[in-house]
């Protein structure tokens, strides 16, 4: 039985649950691509495919709008894979567990996958129903946005038609987001000597945090693990003899992250002062993280003696130092628009292997200059310590479009729906409108989408009620592009 049967728009939510079955992490995503094709082939609909698994599906224009210019609807088919320590889903294989909870849908221990699947629903949705007036669609479904809004890069938009575009990819009703921040992902990466040990071995955990998104939630100072664990880890080399084995946390750089772990062994004679320390950092850090973050923990399971492989003196001391001293969350707001942060950076991921210790940033600011002096203030602090540094997924911000008369028909018929205004902002978070204004001359877009709550977190859910409202809204606009 369907754990979405019953909900309204039954077609949006069937599809979501149909996606939400395969597995569709960024880079994941052929399987997912492909049920978009043989979508449009079932209900035969022209669509091709691209070598990036980029799905387009066109539908021509309902009676009456033949001479209507078309319209863009657009959504990313991937999603951001965070899960609780203690789940055992692997997301290259399974499929997400759905709970339906109230207005609301979540996943168990996992993200749910609501960013963005719920604009690949609505778009499959729209797609199915011939009773729909609309002009001519192109439903345009993406691939790695959320690494690097790879997939809109590589999209050759020359085949699209259309002039006029929705992105339904923002997380709040009543929320018309016209412009965004551009960003990067910066990979530190650090050369590591091991050696072998034996002693009293430990796993230390900083978890309990409440994560989040690297855009729209950095503003709100949660705690980052990676970040308190560089810190706890520098405190207890001060005060412990110890040496330090793999390090680990965080699982996107577009993810703020909520759990990281670190292998310690210390001589025997030192347990009790290690865990004196890790207790009193616990202490410190649930008074400092009490309003933003009050599950914060940091804490330990003890091994006894073993033998295993630990960083040389000198690379856990250039590696703790690196951790310790990358910049890291807000770096600056914006003078013009009040609210707005203008430039950040998230250490969302951080791990090692025999070689060498990674970490992952991503890196936003609605300023060009500011986010390449931002990986270059990242490139000489790990140049200096003799890393490399690594620049990926740069893609563009989103600028304001003075004049925009799809953002006035939008704001006029939500009005009329609705009996409010709905804002209109600029965000921190990044876009892949940014990619496709520059491609298609003269594109008026904007972006929207239902409410979402605790987005690359296992805490993400979806409302129910929002998405059959904004899933109403987008027919209405459609219709009464007609008059357009």
């Amino acid at each position: 039985m369907r754990k979405l049967e019953g909900l309204k728009p039954e077609k949006v939510f069937r599809y979501f649950e149909d996606i939400s079955a395969i597995p569709r992490g960024s880079g994941n995503e052929e399987a997912v691509s492909q049920y978009c094709l043989d979508f449009a082939r079932d209900h035969g609909l022209a669509a091709y495919r691209d070598e990036n698994n980029n799905v387009v599906i066109t539908k021509e224009a309902a009676k009456g709008y033949e001479n209507v210019p078309g319209m863009i609807l657009q959504g990313h088919l991937d999603m951001v894979c965070e899960k609780d320590e203690d789940c055992t889903i692997d997301f290259t294989r399974d499929g997400i567990d759905l709970v339906v909870d109230g207005d609301l849908i979540r996943a168990n221990g996992t993200t749910l996958g609501g960013d963005d699947g719920v604009a690949v629903a609505i778009m499959l949705a729209i797609l199915d129903d011939d009773t729909i007036e609309h002009p001519h669609l192109e439903c345009v479904f993406t691939t790695e946005e959320e690494t690097g809004l790879y997939g809109a890069e590589a999209l050759d938009c020359s085949r699209l038609k259309g002039r006029r575009m929705i992105n339904i990819d923002s997380r709040r009703e009543g929320v018309f987001t016209v412009s965004c921040a551009g960003g990067v992902g910066c990979g530190c990466i650090l050369p590591l000597e091991w050696e072998e040990t034996e002693g009293s071995c430990y796993t230390v955990w900083v978890d309990g945090l409440k994560g989040g998104h690297s855009g729209s939630d950095i503003d709100k100072e949660l705690g980052n693990s990676n970040i308190l664990m560089g810190r706890l880890l520098c405190v207890l080399d001060e005060t412990v003899e110890l040496q330090l084995g793999e390090t680990e946390g965080g699982m996107a750089d577009n993810a703020i992250p909520h759990s990281t772990h670190a292998v310690l062994y210390v001589p025997e004679g030192e347990e009790e002062r290690l865990e004196e320390e890790l207790r009193r950092m616990d202490a410190v850090y649930k008074k400092e993280f009490a309003a933003s973050d009050p599950g914060v923990t940091v804490h330990c399971e003890k091994h006894g003696r073993q033998a295993g492989k630990v960083l040389t003196p000198r690379s856990k001391a250039l590696f703790l130092f690196l951790l310790h001293h990358v910049p890291n969350g807000v770096i600056r707001n914006s003078m013009d628009i009040r609210g707005l942060v203008q430039t950040s950076l998230n250490l969302g991921i951080l791990k090692m292997d025999e070689k060498e210790a990674v970490l992952v940033f991503g890196v936003r600011s609605s300023l060009e200059s500011e986010k390449e002096e931002l990986g270059k203030r990242l490139r000489h602090l790990t140049e200096f310590l003799g890393g490399t540094c690594v620049l990926e997924g740069d893609y563009p911000g989103w600028e304001y479009l003075q004049e925009s008369p799809l953002r006035e028909s939008m704001v006029s018929i939500y009005e009329r729906m609705y009996g409010q205004k709905p804002q209109v902002l600029a965000i921190h978070a990044g876009l892949e409108c940014g990619f496709f204004c520059g491609k298609i001359e003269g594109l008026d877009c904007v972006s929207i989408g239902p409410n979402q709550y605790d987005l690359h977190t296992p805490r993400e859910c979806l409302s129910i009620s929002s998405t059959k409202r904004v899933y109403d809204f987008i027919l209405e606009v459609l219709k009464e592009q007609k008059e357009a």
